[in-house]
């Protein structure tokens, strides 16, 4: 009997649309013996291997984002239109001052966000060995150390899930034993070859990417960023 395999590759918010993709093979009827994923593919495809229905994973997602929203919009300091015309001067010099300082902080820093913002993110994600979960799973992160990819195939689900979507500069980078940890999708973008290596005999495989063929003007340093990011996608 053929043995069907999802992997599910990385991109941002945009890695939500993998619930779509589980929600149309439930509905067909269509079993999952495996799945491998990248940065968010690979937290929509832990949780999945988790619940074992994509109704609690959409749940679960949902209520992840409403109890981090504060943590994650503080990106949005970086983003502010200081030419508001409901403010007076000394707001405006204020927040100006504030947003500044903020972003130099980091300089300081491996990380936009420190370890404890990561870790009260990722605390609701179930901290269970990958091999007692009800389909076969694995995560692609990337080792900053060697560049190797690393394929976490058991182990913590928590732990693999943090590395594989510690986006650089973001989020630290997780550190595991002599390996320091990042995002997946700096060495992979959808992974149909680990996929294989746990079990699977046919691959579907989800590339949520954007297209890079044209671009807005870069208005700061996180559109620099996110552009380079999907490039490299792109090229991998």
């Amino acid at each position: 009997m053929s043995k069907l395999g999802l992997a599910l590759g990385g991109g941002g918010a945009r890695g939500i649309a993998h619930i779509g993709v589980l929600k149309v093979l439930e509905a067909e009827k269509i079993k999952i013996t495996s799945i491998s994923g990248c940065s968010m593919g690979a937290i929509v495809g832990g949780l999945y291997a988790y619940f074992g229905n994509v109704k609690e994973v959409e749940d679960f997602i949902l209520q992840a984002i409403k109890n981090t929203k504060n943590e994650i919009f503080n990106l949005n300091a970086l983003y502010k239109d200081t030419a508001e015309k409901d403010k007076n001067y000394f707001e405006h010099l204020i927040e100006y001052i504030g947003e500044r300082v903020n972003a130099l902080k980091t300089l300081g820093r491996l990380s936009y966000f420190e370890d404890k913002a990561a870790n009260d993110i990722f605390k609701m994600v179930p901290d269970i060995s990958i091999g007692s979960l009800g389909i076969k799973f694995s995560a692609i992160a990337t080792d900053l150390n060697s560049g190797e990819e690393i394929n976490f195939t058991e182990g913590s689900l928590r732990t693999a899930l943090k590395a594989s979507s510690a986006i650089p500069g973001i989020f630290p980078p997780v550190v595991l034993g002599s390996k320091l940890l990042v995002d997946g999708s700096a060495s992979e973008s959808v992974p149909v070859g680990r996929v294989r290596e746990i079990g699977a005999d046919r691959v579907l495989a989800v590339d949520v990417t954007c297209r890079i063929n044209t671009m807005r003007p870069a208005k700061n340093m996180f559109d620099i960023l996110y552009r380079s990011h999907d490039i490299t996608y792109h090229h991998l």
